[in-house]
Order: structure tokens, then sequence, then C-alpha cells
């Protein structure tokens, strides 16, 4: 299987503006794509705890609206430099550092997307928040902790491609692989 190019254009300076632009549409494509089946997988998940109450769930529409949304809250915040990138430390710390981070940035997004929205419907910025934190606080309060679910695996992988490359990562989960000595997963090497 072929490998994909290198992602990642910080590491590769001399590409021009058109190859740039093709990487970045293609990281916030499989950024989308992620989380866009697990977010599609939660409105499943929601639709079934629903339906044992008899109550209809069709809004799966806004689990990919809100994956494009989020993938292109990722790319802003890593744009500005939200979290910065700390070689010294285990992958763990980095993982669960950008989760939260990206965790709150979202949060953050979710709520003035709240407050834009009061100010459509006329009723003002305050009470849209106020709308947000008297009917919807709850509903938020467990976006952000599925988010963060999600952000874990995802950054998980982002931090291994960046430590291992992109193309081993790729080799790694679509190559070929040897059967020689493995380890019990856990045992050192």
């Amino acid at each position: 299987m072929d490998t994909p190019p290198n992602l990642n254009s910080a590491t590769n300076p001399k590409l021009s503006w058109k190859q740039r632009l093709r990487r970045e549409f293609i990281t916030y494509g499989i950024s989308s794509l992620y989380l866009a089946i697990f977010f599609g997988v939660f409105a499943w998940y929601r639709r079934f705890i629903l339906a044992e109450y008899e109550i209809s769930y069709l809004n799966y529409g806004s689990a990919i609206i809100e994956a494009l949304v989020l993938a292109k809250v990722v790319w802003l915040g890593e744009k500005i430099g939200l979290v910065r990138d700390r070689d010294d430390k285990p992958l763990l710390y980095p993982t669960i550092q950008k989760a939260c981070v990206f965790t709150i940035f979202f949060c953050c997004f979710a709520i003035l997307e709240r407050m834009i929205g009061g100010i459509i419907e006329g009723i003002g910025a305050k009470a849209g928040f106020m709308k947000l934190w008297h009917e919807g606080l709850y509903e938020l309060l467990a976006r952000c902790m599925v988010t963060f679910c999600a952000f874990l695996p995802f950054f998980a992988f982002r931090e291994l491609a960046r430590q291992l490359g992109q193309r081993k990562l790729w080799e790694l989960f679509f190559g070929r692989r040897s059967h020689g000595d493995s380890t019990e997963f856990g045992a050192p090497a």
C-alpha cells in the first residue's frame, strides 16, 4: 500500500503554497473524518438510549457539522500555537494536555456559538448565554466530556506520527508486518 505524503508542512519548508494548501486540506479531511465517525457513533448511542423511552432522535447531520467545526477549531488552535510541544516529556503528557486544552477551546467556541445564536435570534448575546446556562448547560458539559474522549486517541496518534513520522505510522498500520519477535502488551521490548 502506498504511503501518504508527509502531512507536516512545518518539517518541509521548501513546499510551494499549493502543496502546503493541499496538505492542510488532507490533514483537515482526515481530522474531520475521524471526528465525524466518533460523533456519528455517539449520535447512534443517543438514538438507542432515547428509543428506550420511545423518543425519536434523527439528529445525525449535526454530528457531521460538529466534526467539521471541531476539526477547524483544532486547525485554528494549532495555527495560533495554543499548545506548545514539549519533546522532553513522555507522549502521555502532550496527549492529555492537548486533549484538555482543545476541549476547553471547543467549549469556548460552543459558548460563543450560543451567544452569536442569541444575536441572530434577536435576544442578544447575553440572553443567548443565559439561555445556554439555564437550558443547555448539562448538554454542553456532556459534549465537552465526549469531545475530550474523542481527543485522547486523536492526539495520541498525532503525537505518535510526530515522533515516528507519518510514513512510519502509516506503514505500521497499513503495511505488511513481519512475524518476528513480539512482546506482550506493556512489557518492555
